[in-house]
């Protein structure tokens, strides 16, 4: 099993909304000063699982579709948040593609799942089967007020259009190796990978821990719909994390990859 990282870009989100009650003074050491208008880098940062007999894609980051007045506000650069070049620069193409992933349905995450053809969004990866949890499908259908506006339906109905989208339940191991964990502080039924090499394994923490700076247990997100599940859902991950020296994989950190965890004396 071989692992590539696929960088798709940069984008900006504002800091008191990423990191929720924690107020700047203390954000802003553990991560990053952030711009004139108080937006923080946020990277996407994607998986690629190679095995003998698949090529599995953990998201798709923001794609190409978003209008400019969107990328303006976002910071988003279209050319470096394309997925099909992004895909190319590994020496594939969209159709080598077998499995995509989705952690959950935000744009941010599944942007990059279809791409316009003609003025029709279909999907990016044409002989690819989608997986996403069925809870988090029936939420993105039907969003609360909260985060509606990250749900955009021409994201993930044409997956279900096309036959190409398979909505799976719980936590189990989806292909040999590959974990899926649901978790619902963030929205309801978001989904981490863990995937196992040999003695090793690694988590890939979608948005339960978007950055390094996440990591502490009261770090969460303003864009959290359940604070305290999270809280909840962190210390479980966490504590099973650390007992198998797992190695946290973070999409959204601009400054770092991954982690190890170790005891300090805060915890």
């Amino acid at each position: 099993m071989k692992i590539d990282i696929i960088e798709t870009g940069i984008f900006r989100l504002d800091g008191g909304a990423m990191f929720g009650m924690i107020p700047k003074a203390l954000w802003q050491r553990a991560y990053d000063q952030g711009d004139e208008f108080n937006r923080i880098p946020m990277a996407i940062r994607l998986m690629l699982i190679t095995d003998a007999d698949r090529k599995i894609l953990i998201d798709t980051g923001n794609g190409t579709k978003l209008p400019d007045k969107f990328c303006n506000i976002y910071g988003i650069d279209k050319k470096d948040a394309d997925i099909e070049a992004a895909i190319k620069r590994l020496g594939l193409s969209t159709d080598d593609i077998t499995d995509v992933i989705l952690t959950h349905l935000h744009f941010d995450h599944a942007g990059g799942a279809t791409v316009l053809r003609d003025g029709k969004a279909v999907p990016t990866f044409s002989n690819a089967t989608y997986y996403v949890q069925k809870d988090q499908f029936d939420w993105a259908v039907n969003p609360s007020v909260k985060d509606r506006a990250s749900y955009m339906p021409h994201n993930y109905l044409p997956l279900k259009e096309n036959n190409q989208l398979e909505l799976i339940e719980g936590r189990f191991e989806l292909f040999p190796g590959i974990e899926v964990i649901p978790v619902h502080g963030h929205t309801d039924a978001m989904q981490l990978v863990k995937i196992r090499i040999g003695k090793e394994s690694i988590l890939y923490c979608a948005d339960l821990m978007a950055t390094a700076a996440h990591v502490p247990i009261h770090y969460g997100m303003g864009y959290d719909n359940y604070p305290m599940k999270v809280i909840e859902e962190k210390q479980a991950i966490l504590e099973e994390a650390f007992k198998e020296n797992t190695i946290l994989f973070f999409e959204h950190d601009a400054h770092k990859i991954a982690t190890r965890l170790k005891h300090g004396p805060k915890g």
